[in-house]
């Protein structure tokens, strides 16, 4: 029992299917479906307990009351007891699978969202907003996880129905088939509504969505936008988002009304049918007073398995749009992808090679990428750390990058971004995330990057905590400490973008000298227009309509390229 109950997260959630909603659906039940089963069986134990109860009830009355049968009465009194027990345990154990079986599809799912954000994340955020991927994985996969939990008492509303369905048929026909063939009767009348609960779902689902992703751009971009009065504008537009929510929201209310008012109201007209039908045979002299007293329990319990019914269909409902919305992230193919066969990296020296442009990258060679925009320069990064689908432009020691694996590329090349992030999290942690570097080590990164007077800013050094996106730092200060951590990776290819747009000259000059020093017998190359850094380098390379048009060193390239004056040094033409 203990091995069920598996620790959350789990290690691995495994390859989903994404072929349709209910075949993802399906994908969570495989996996956990010895839970499902047990909770299955839990259920349809505590609910036909529930029903046998009445029977037990019955025959207390005619066996005991009615014929004044102290032993008949104390006995069966006995079984009421037991069952109740019974009840209470299997109630006790079906709640404990439900809630594990909703904590592990919920998981699961948000499991499987965060690997494919964190591996296609790039390819990802052209296509989905971020308030989609928070909602899908705050909302949607709670709602699919719901529709597990409800799993077990459908299945013991189904098979308590069809006990409570026989018992009367070996009574009285005729009320026995009025419970068989009247649940399913009453509840397909629901289905009606079924339709426009899912579309009122799926469209409040995206109106939530974007109000999310609007909220969350304009906390990102509240400096700019008190910077240039914007407040307002913003203010309105997301007043206007959320009324549209809430009109969505309204709309669901409709159907899921009538729904929950099924609840109600069905079991009424079942429970009535059958009283009055039971009267009449008591009247009869076909049923016993203790019979009808266990016909009008039935009636009364089978109100339980038409909720039910109606809290399944409104949860399965929830589950099918959030699994289309938990797809729609999934969808998202990755930008570059792994090779059928890839190749083991080649050991000893690499040289890097966009064939597209020309650039080159040798090994122990400080180099520096001068273009005419910085989109070029951003481009020609990327290709070189197979962040784009290039096909075989790219290439190490005259081998396409695309033959090697991506974590083996991205282990090798690290291309460092303009604006790089920061996440949450303690400072030595965002710096060194897999915890194998010493203190001395981080300590020699950050002079290398100037940001001592960061860590001395902070009152518990290393152990601070750095908020979301670093925002409690400054521009240059968020800078530093990225260059900090790309220095740190040791990478045997390390490319920087700008690694000192935002810092003032002295910074700079610091950084210019210290950088050499530790990326000694490394490749790097630097994109920048910086001259202090292009003065501190072995070699720049010009590209100039997206390929190399000179190479040399700063000083050479100033007196024999006007292209590379215009660029560097600002030189009208």
């Amino acid at each position: 029992m203990p091995a069920l109950f598996t620790e959350l997260p789990v290690a691995d959630p495994g390859a989903p299917d994404t072929r349709s909603p209910a075949r993802y659906l399906l994908w969570l039940a495989r996996h956990q479906r010895t839970l499902l089963i047990l909770n299955a069986l839990c259920g349809v134990g505590w609910m036909v307990s529930q029903a046998l109860l009445w029977a037990a009830v019955g025959a207390a009355i005619d066996h005991g009351v009615t014929h004044h049968d102290t032993g008949a009465l104390f006995a069966w009194v006995g079984v009421v007891m037991a069952l109740g027990l019974f009840q209470a345990l299997c109630g006790a154990l079906r709640h404990q699978f439900a809630v594990t079986n909703w904590l592990n599809a919920a998981f699961r799912t948000i499991q499987v969202i965060g690997q494919h954000v964190s591996g296609f994340g790039s390819a990802l955020a052209e296509e989905v907003t971020s308030g989609d991927v928070v909602n899908t994985v705050s909302a949607d996969a709670m709602r699919i996880g719901g529709a597990f939990d409800v799993l077990a008492r459908f299945a013991g509303s189904i098979a308590s129905w069809l006990v409570v369905s026989i018992i009367l048929m070996s009574t009285s026909l005729q009320l026995g088939l009025v419970v068989l063939l009247g649940v399913p009767i009453l509840a397909t009348l629901t289905t009606p509504l079924m339709r426009p609960l899912h579309r009122a779902q799926a469209a409040q689902r995206d109106a939530a969505g974007r109000l999310a992703a609007l909220g969350a751009d304009t906390v990102a971009g509240l400096r700019v936008l008190r910077g240039v009065g914007g407040e307002e504008v913003f203010l309105g537009n997301y007043q206007r988002q959320s009324q549209l929510v809430r009109r969505a929201g309204v709309r669901i209310a409709g159907p899921q009304a009538g729904l929950e008012s099924g609840q109600v109201f069905l079991p009424a007209i079942l429970t009535a049918i059958v009283t009055f039908l039971g009267a009449e045979d008591v009247q009869r002299g076909v049923l016993q007073p203790g019979q009808l007293v266990a016909f009008f329990g039935y009636a009364t319990f089978l109100t339980t398995p038409l909720r039910t019914a109606v809290e399944y269909v409104i949860s399965t409902t929830r589950a099918y749009v959030g699994a289309g919305r938990v797809l729609r992230v999934l969808g998202v193919a990755p930008l570059v992808s792994d090779p059928a066969d890839p190749l083991p990296w080649p050991e000893g020296p690499v040289e890097l090679r966009d064939g597209v442009s020309g650039v080159v990258v040798r090994d122990g060679v400080f180099a520096a990428l001068v273009t005419e925009t910085p989109a070029e320069a951003s481009e020609i990064a990327d290709r070189l750390g197979r962040y784009v689908a290039e096909g075989d432009a790219t290439t190490v020691n005259g081998v396409a990058l695309s033959r090697y694996a991506l974590n083996e590329a991205r282990r090798h090349v690290i291309v460092s971004e303009v604006e790089p992030r920061l996440f949450s999290g303690d400072l030595r942690d965002e710096l060194a995330p897999h915890g194998d570097l010493s203190d001395d080590q981080i300590m020699e990164a950050l002079a290398s990057a100037s940001a001592l007077d960061v860590l001395d800013a902070l009152d518990e050094g290393l152990d601070s905590y750095v908020e979301e996106r670093g925002r409690s730092f400054s521009g240059g200060q968020r800078q530093r400490l990225s260059l900090a951590r790309a220095l740190l990776s040791d990478a045997q290819v390390l490319i920087l973008i700008e690694p000192t747009s935002a810092v003032d000259t002295h910074t700079e000059a610091r950084i210019a000298r210290r950088l050499r020093a530790s990326r000694d017998g490394r490749a790097t190359l630097i994109a920048t227009t910086s001259p202090l850094l292009l003065e501190s380098v072995d070699e720049v390379v010009l590209v100039v309509n997206g390929t190399v048009a000179d190479t040399g060193r700063h000083d050479e390239l100033v007196a024999r390229s006007a292209t590379y004056r215009q660029i560097v040094l600002r030189e009208e033409s």
